[in-house]
Parts: structure tokens; C-alpha cells; sequence
């Protein structure tokens, strides 16, 4: 008894030690609770505990971001227009302005989003991500996609459950590790309310978020999939929720439907991404400030949605209009209306919207709005589903599995625009309810990947940051050493010598100091030369030194020179190239600022292994 009680008070004293070391004393009373439990509870089980805490509000903050829209969606569809083309000229424009406004305004400008920015937090900030983030996405994007935006909430609410799980950790001071598993278990909190999906969500997190990261524990992301999930299911209204429930059952003569299909979305998800990079890339090289660049990219989708309003917000509609039979509906507000609507007159129609869909997303996100590529994929694979489908029927083919198409088509665009096929699989076959059609889904999705691997190893839309090293890609050892930074070996407390100085004056510098290589330099600090004591020393006992006047005579040229912008991997492969163990790192201006060692890098590479693998 006496044993059981004076354990308690040693937890008791080293809570309070905590307490006062780290500023409790301000802290609210259940994170002072959270915090006793963090002393109390083992690792795994504070994880599980904070798996559900983290899920939990991670999944409320999607549940808000879907209700914001369908609000906003709703008020202004009821506000009444003499002529309908104005409503599409209005709000998809009032969207990308606004949202720039506010951006400028309530957060100083800062708009880093997309899954891009999670993948950067993770290698580059340890995980961290800014406060701000837990709520500035769902702000921008409800005002972007509610007012008619052509981009999806997925990647916004992605990124808040990222920041809410990465704060979490902040608060309760968790190790790295710990921080970017909390962290991916907000953003699979996070996709599994928005679709009502915890296993997608959970295979979202290990295909793009923990990429190149490896973990043992994937407990809390099981939990906080499953508590998005629940309140995604108890909170949002059915006619919110992303849910399919016509299909046809599978039939294994249908299989060559899906091998085309899966080709063919392929082919479109290749499109897709190049139209999003040249639009970007457009948009970046005007000349015009902000607020213009979000008018003009306003313009632009108001005129889109004009001539096609399936364009207009996420489009789930239209794709649940496909399963439903209800095809006329989506071009009864459109110009196509003064046509008559025949079979080739719909299909004109689609191709029209699928071309286009991608320019509508891309001015939509990149002139100022804030949105993801998620509903837009899923919205152009359902379109081309549907799309295959009629052509089929036209040329004469009459069991056509239609309905499947569309729900396959949606996973074979998706798994091809995000490089996600295991998320495009789960997802669609737990918002149809469909795991009967788990083969056709795997063929399309995967042919679709492969195709779109073909044209490039990564994402496009990850790949400048991949090339930079600075988001983690499949190859775990380069992803070691894009996480340590060239500064921190930088060795500035090196010796330097003038270049006309003595060579007197340098076997002095030698004999008090303590380094084994030396730079020789100008007036101006500027490197001229190295020297090491293996050069220095057949000059030591020589008896006609008195015939070398200066250091010049005796230095050498470097084998190589390092600048402050080499990463650590470059830096490697020029030690290995050169042979040597120590290279100087200048300026771009060649000012000397220090040695750096082959050596410091590797036990630094090593050590960053060993805490990986615990």
C-alpha cells in the first residue's frame, strides 16, 4: 500500500514539474486533464485516445465545411433572377473575388493549399502546421465552391483535419513521429465525413500523405476514420452526404466495357493535369495584380458555366443525375436547350463539358479561389463513364452496363488525376455500397494509374516540389537527407588565412590552432585557395622555405566549391565524385563562409535512420 502510494506521488511530483516547465499554468482545464492522461496513459493508448479526440474534431470540422456550402448553395439558388444566365454570371465570379478578398484581408495573404502544402509541412516544418490553417480552408473554400466554384471541398477539409491534428500534437508536445501520424489522422478524419468513407480515408493517408514515411502505428488512423465517418453519418442531411445507390450487379462479360474504360479515363486524367499546369502557368505570367487576376479567372468560369452549367459548384449532382437516368435535366438550363435533344446532341454536350471541366477547375484554384481536384475528378470520370456508355449504345451495343460505368469511370479519373488508385477503389465502393463491383473498379483505377505513371513517375502536381526535395516521394533513404538541412553542417568557426600572408605566418596558425584544412582568402574575403596539413607538411621541416614568400604559393584549387543551396544529397554525390572528406562553402559571390565534412552529413544521415526506426 505504502509502495502504491508513493508512486502516486512521484506521478503526482512529475506533473507538476511539467506543469511549471511548461507553462501550464494558462492552459485550459481539459487540456491540463489531456496532459495528466499524456503522464498517466502508455504511448499507444494516449495515441488511440488521441486518435478519437483528433478524429472527432477533424470530422465536425468537414461536417461544418459540407453544411456552410449546401447553405450557401441553397440561399442563393432561391433568389430570384429575371433570367437565369445572370445567376451564372453572378455567383461563380462573386466566388473567386471574394475569397481573394478574404484572403487578403483576414489572412495577410498567406494561401498555401492543396495536399502539396500537407506533403511540404510534413519534410520541410517537421509536421507543423500554422493554427490559422484550422480554419482559414474551410472559410475560403466554402465561400469559393458554395458560391459556384468548379472544385471540390476535399483537399480544404484534408488540410484543416491535417492542421487540427498537427496543432493537437503541438499542444501535448509529441515527438515527430507522433505529430505527422496525428496529423495524417485529422486529414483521414477529414475525407472519411466528407464522404462518409473511413476506408478511403484511411488508404488517402498511407498512398499521398505518409508516402515515404514509415509507420508501425496506423491504430489512430483507423480510429479517426471511423469517428469522421460516425458524425459525417449522424450530422449531415442524406441529400448532402456523396452516396449512389442505383448500379447493376457485376457481369464478367462486361469486362471489356472496363478494360476501354479504364484506358480511356486514363487518357483523360493525362489531360487533365496538363491543362491544369499550362493554365497555372498562364495565370502566374499575367502582369495583373491579385484582385485582377481573380476577376479575370472570375470571368472566365462565370462564361464556362454560362455555356455549361454542370460546371457549376462540385457537380455531384450531375453525376448522381447519370445513375439516376435523369440526363435532360443537366442541359435543360444550358444554350443547348434550343436544340433538339437527341442522342448525338447529348453527346456533343459531354464532351464539351469534360473538355472543359478542367479549365473551369484550374481558373477556379488558380486564379484565386481555394478548392482541390478531387470533386472535379470524380465529376469528369463519372461524365466520360457515362459518356463511353452512350457511345457504346449508339454503335449498337445493348447491354450496356451504364449505371456501373459511371461509378467505375469516376474511380478511373480520380486514381489517375491524384495517383491514388487504392482511395478511388474504397471510395467509390463505399459511397455505392458496391463492393460487388471491386473488379471492375480494380481494373479501371489501376489501368488508369498505370497509364498516367507512364507519362510521369509523379504527380504533376507534386513533382516541382518533388525535384526540389521538398516533399517525401516512395524512396525512404533520399528522404532521410532531404529532411537534414546544408546549414546545419556548415563549419563556421573554420581557419582562414590570407593568401599573401607568410608561410610563417601560416605554420603559426597551424601550431595554435586545432584544424586539419585551412582557406586561403583575399582582402575581401573572397576564397582563393585551400591547403591541409598533408600539403603543409613537407614544407615544415624544409630548410629552404625561405624561397616560398606567401601562402598562394603553397595552396591549391578546390576540387570542388559547395554553395548554401546545395541539399545534402547533392553534396554527397560531389564528395563522392571528388573523392575528398572536406569541400568550402561560399556564396554565390565566392565569399568563404565555412567547411563543411562528408563525415558530419553521414553520422547526422545515420542517427536520423536510427530515431526513424524506432
Amino acid at each position: 500500500m505504502k509502495i502504491h502510494n508513493k508512486k502516486k506521488y512521484l506521478s503526482f511530483l512529475k506533473f507538476k514539474r511539467d506543469f511549471q516547465e511548461y507553462g501550464l499554468e494558462k492552459a485550459r482545464s481539459y487540456e491540463l486533464i489531456l496532459h495528466w492522461l499524456n503522464n498517466r496513459l502508455s504511448r499507444n493508448q494516449f495515441l488511440v485516445l488521441s486518435g478519437i479526440l483528433v478524429g472527432c474534431t477533424a470530422g465536425l470540422a468537414g461536417v461544418i465545411l459540407k453544411t456552410l456550402v449546401h447553405t450557401i448553395h441553397n440561399f442563393i439558388t432561391h433568389i430570384h433572377f429575371e433570367y437565369q444566365i445572370l445567376f451564372y454570371i453572378v455567383f461563380p465570379f462573386l466566388g473567386i473575388v471574394l475569397t481573394t478578398a478574404i484572403v487578403i484581408t483576414l489572412f495577410k495573404g498567406q494561401d498555401r493549399k492543396g495536399i502539396g502544402a500537407i506533403l511540404y509541412e510534413i519534410a520541410q516544418n517537421s509536421s507543423i502546421v500554422a493554427s490559422v490553417k484550422m480554419y482559414s480552408q474551410v472559410i475560403q473554400s466554402a465561400v469559393t465552391v458554395g458560391l459556384g466554384g468548379s472544385a471540390g471541398l476535399e483537399s480544404p477539409i484534408a488540410v484543416t483535419g491535417a492542421a487540427i491534428g498537427s496543432n493537437y500534437a503541438q499542444t501535448y508536445r509529441l515527438s515527430y513521429k507522433e505529430r505527422t501520424l496525428l496529423l495524417a489522422a485529422g486529414a483521414t478524419a477529414g475525407i472519411a465525413s466528407a464522404f462518409n468513407a473511413p476506408i478511403a480515408g484511411i488508404m488517402f493517408a498511407f498512398e499521398i500523405l505518409l508516402t515515404g514515411v514509415v509507420f508501425t502505428d496506423f491504430i489512430p488512423l483507423v480510429v479517426a476514420a471511423v469517428c469522421g465517418s460516425l458524425l459525417s453519418r449522424v450530422l449531415l442531411q442524406e441529400d448532402i452526404l456523396f452516396r449512389f445507390y442505383a448500379r447493376e450487379a457485376f457481369n464478367y462479360k462486361n469486362v471489356p466495357y472496363y478494360l476501354i474504360l479504364g484506358i480511356v479515363t486514363g487518357l483523360y486524367a493525362r489531360y487533365f493535369v496538363v491543362i491544369s499546369q499550362k493554365v497555372e502557368h498562364f495565370i502566374k505570367g499575367l502582369k495583373l495584380s491579385r484582385m485582377r487576376k481573380a476577376m479575370f479567372g472570375g470571368l472566365v468560369l462565370s462564361l464556362l458555366c454560362v455555356l455549361f452549367p454542370p460546371l457549376f459548384g462540385e457537380g455531384y449532382e450531375t453525376v448522381k443525375a447519370f445513375t439516376n437516368g435523369s440526363t435532360h435535366s443537366i442541359i435543360r438550363n444550358s444554350f443547348f436547350r434550343y436544340f433538339e435533344i437527341g442522342d448525338w446532341t447529348i453527346i456533343i454536350f459531354l464532351v464539351l463539358v469534360c473538355l472543359l471541366k478542367a479549365f473551369a477547375t484550374s481558373f477556379t484554384i488558380f486564379s484565386g479561389g481555394n478548392g482541390g481536384n478531387f470533386a472535379p475528378s470524380l465529376f469528369a470520370g463519372g461524365t466520360v463513364g457515362y459518356l463511353f456508355a452512350l457511345v457504346c449504345q449508339h454503335i449498337g451495343f445493348t447491354e450496356v452496363p451504364v449505371t456501373n460505368l459511371v461509378l467505375v469511370g469516376m474511380a478511373g479519373a480520380m486514381s489517375g488525376v491524384l495517383y491514388a488508385p487504392l482511395t478511388a477503389i474504397f471510395l467509390i465502393a463505399e459511397s455505392s455500397f458496391g463492393y460487388d463491383l471491386f473488379i471492375p473498379l480494380m481494373i479501371v483505377s489501376i489501368i488508369s494509374y498505370l497509364i498516367a505513371k507512364w507519362f510521369s513517375p509523379i504527380s504533376p502536381e507534386l513533382k516541382s516540389l518533388a525535384d526540389q526535395g521538398k516533399i517525401f516521394t516512395s524512396k525512404h533513404d533520399k528522404n532521410l537527407l532531404f529532411a537534414l538541412r546544408t546549414e546545419d553542417f556548415i563549419d563556421k568557426f573554420s581557419e582562414t588565412i590570407n593568401e599573401n600572408a607568410s608561410v610563417n605566418d601560416l605554420f603559426e596558425l597551424v601550431k595554435n590552432g586545432n584544424k586539419n584544412i585551412y582557406a586561403a582568402t583575399d582582402e575581401a574575403g573572397k576564397l582563393k585557395g585551400i591547403l591541409t596539413l598533408d600539403d603543409i607538411r613537407p614544407y615544415l621541416f624544409n630548410k629552404e622555405i625561405d624561397n616560398l614568400q606567401t601562402v598562394a604559393q603553397i595552396m591549391k584549387t578546390p576540387p570542388a566549391v559547395i554553395y548554401r543551396e546545395n541539399q545534402p544529397l547533392e553534396i554527397l554525390q560531389i564528395f563522392d565524385d571528388t573523392g575528398v572528406w572536406n569541400l568550402p562553402v561560399t556564396s554565390e559571390n565566392n565569399d568563404f563562409i565555412g567547411f563543411i565534412s562528408k563525415s558530419s552529413i553521414l553520422m547526422s544521415y545515420r542517427q536520423l535512420l536510427k530515431e526513424y526506426s524506432d
